[in-house]
């Protein structure tokens, strides 16, 4: 049990645990953490980032079953706390205090050149076409 962030350790492995929110608007609401300490998701090296995805489904699916959520969002903050952790939060359709949302605040929808329709923020605008095909056209190259 951790008093501090008022959570309980429900699984672990050699590489891996899972602690669970005792103080929550969500039951079940958890965190998986790295047990070696590193700061982000690009630090994850050999049997960590091989063993990730499948530990991610695995807490997932515990998390479904035992809460009955139709879905568990999963969110990676890591400003806040200099040690990977990754959020997963079961959510039920009806009723949960959880946010679908990825735009912030009030929103609007607008259409593009070519007639289709997006979700827009009111306090974000959208980027620059020219500067979203340079970060498409960068990140393709930064994978090739």
């Amino acid at each position: 049990m951790d008093d501090v962030l008022k959570r309980t350790e429900v699984w672990s492995d050699d590489l891996w645990r899972l602690t669970t929110a005792r103080v929550t608007e969500v039951a079940g609401f958890s965190y998986l953490e790295s047990r070696r300490h590193i700061s982000d998701l690009t630090e994850l090296d050999g049997d960590e980032a091989r063993t990730f995805g499948a530990t991610m489904a695995k807490v997932s699916a515990a998390l479904k079953q035992v809460t009955g959520a139709d879905l568990v969002y999963v969110y990676i903050f890591g400003d806040s706390i200099p040690h990977f952790h990754v959020h997963l939060a079961p959510h039920r359709y009806t009723g949960s205090p959880l946010v679908s949302d990825m735009i912030k605040g009030a929103k609007h929808k607008t259409h593009l050149p070519d007639g289709t329709e997006v979700w827009a923020s009111d306090r974000y605008p959208l980027v620059d076409p020219e500067m979203a095909t340079a970060a498409i056209d960068d990140l393709r190259s930064a994978l090739s």
